[in-house]
Formats: C-alpha cells, sequence, structure tokens
C-alpha cells in the first residue's frame, strides 16, 4: 500500500480527495492535517509516501511545507492539489519535486491519471536496485508536466518494456509489411540494440501480433524470421 498524507484546510475538499482516493487501488490515508504545523507534526511521526498538498494553508503556503521536506531530506513524494494557478507557484511546486500539480476544481479522471501515473512509478522503482537509461526515459516521457499516460490501447507491457519502444518497432515492421525480417534487420531499421529487438519481438509473438518463421540454412541453427500480422 502506498501510504499518504492529505494536507488541505477545507474540510469538504479533503473529504472529497479522501473519497477520491479510495476509489484508486493501491492507496491508503494515513494522515490528516489543515495547517502546516500539524503536517510537519504527522510527518514527523507517521511513515509515508506521498503528500496530497494544497497551496494556500492558514499559517503559510503548502510550498514551504515542500521546501521543508526537502531541506530536511524527508523521503516523501508530493503532488499539488491546489487553486492556486500561478506560473511562479507551479515552477518552484516542480523545482522542488512535486510529481504532479492539479488544479481545483479537477475532475476524477484527472485525479486517478495523477495517482495510477505515481503508482505505476512507485511499484516499479521499488522492485529495483538499479536503473537503466530506457528505465529512466520511460519514467522522464511519463511524468514531464503537461504529458498524460499514455493509453496502451494495442498492448499491454510488461516490466521492463516499454510503450515507446515497442510503437518504433511496430511502426519499422509496418512499414515493411509482408516481409519477412530478421531480428537485427528490425534492430537496426528501428535504431534499438538487437538484443532489445529480440525482447520485444518475443514479446509481440506471445501476443500474436507477428508470425514466427524458422528458417534452416545448411549448418548452424534456424534464423527466426518475424512477419507482422
Amino acid at each position: 500500500m502506498i501510504k499518504v498524507i492529505i494536507v488541505e484546510d477545507d474540510p469538504m475538499v479533503r473529504e472529497i480527495n479522501i473519497k477520491f482516493l479510495s476509489k484508486v487501488d493501491g492507496f491508503q490515508v494515513v494522515g490528516e492535517a489543515s495547517n502546516i504545523e500539524g503536517a510537519k507534526s504527522i510527518i514527523n511521526n507517521i511513515e509515508a509516501n506521498l503528500i496530497l498538498l494544497d497551496v494556500f494553508l492558514p499559517d503559510g503556503k503548502g510550498l514551504d511545507l515542500l521546501k521543508w521536506i526537502r531541506l530536511n531530506e524527508i523521503q516523501v513524494d508530493t503532488i499539488l492539489v491546489t487553486a492556486d494557478k500561478g506560473r511562479t507557484s507551479v515552477d518552484e511546486a516542480f523545482k522542488y519535486g512535486a510529481v504532479d500539480y492539479l488544479i481545483k476544481p479537477f475532475k476524477y479522471e484527472r485525479f486517478k491519471e495523477a495517482l495510477s501515473k505515481y503508482r505505476e512509478r512507485f511499484n516499479r522503482f521499488k522492485k529495483l536496485d538499479s536503473l537503466d537509461q530506457e528505465i529512466i526515459d520511460e519514467y522522464i516521457f511519463k511524468t514531464a508536466p503537461g504529458n498524460k499516460l499514455q493509453k496502451q490501447d494495442e498492448v499491454e507491457i510488461n516490466k521492463g518494456l516499454n510503450i515507446k519502444t515497442y510503437n518504433k518497432i511496430v511502426q519499422f515492421m509496418k512499414g515493411n509489411k509482408e516481409a519477412k525480417l530478421t531480428a537485427e534487420e528490425i534492430a537496426n531499421g528501428s535504431g534499438l540494440a538487437r538484443v532489445t529487438a529480440r525482447r520485444y519481438l518475443e514479446k509481440m509473438g506471445e501476443e500474436g501480433k507477428v508470425d514466427i518463421v524458422q528458417e534452416y540454412g545448411r549448418i548452424g541453427r534456424p534464423t527466426n524470421f518475424y512477419i507482422i500480422k
């Protein structure tokens, strides 16, 4: 479970946030605060992974709390949930490490998207001791301000597989439709390493997206050829 603290001075809005949060799998509210000092007390005494933070609070700005969190090197992520549309506030929030910024009033779908995106990153990263460039690029692409989660209409990508890379291979193969292509040819045409291309082609074969044809030469192992459907 991802443990969440909600910092919001309006009781009605706080209840809405709690209600919305309860509809998204994998999250649990472990603390609520209506001001900065109350939030600091909770943060110091309860382990949490994520804070839903308003900007306008009775005893200061939520951004001051965010700065305090970073100054004290507290390992917790923050999503701003606020009516503050000011460019300076948005810019400052991301500079101090906010992972998303929701402007009130917002729709449940946008709230769910923010939490789903965070949950995906949280669950994936906690299983990894080190990250390769592909995983980092995928994280940056998905969490950059203004970008929405890409819809995976055609395929659910497993852990370690990237929808952008998958689509790059599909695009190249569709440009060579009906051609029998080796993993090396597909890798070269897609700008990927052969071992990377092969992983995605195996996945596509399991899904029935490509036909895999083996052809034997005079000596050695058979060669796999891939034909997109």
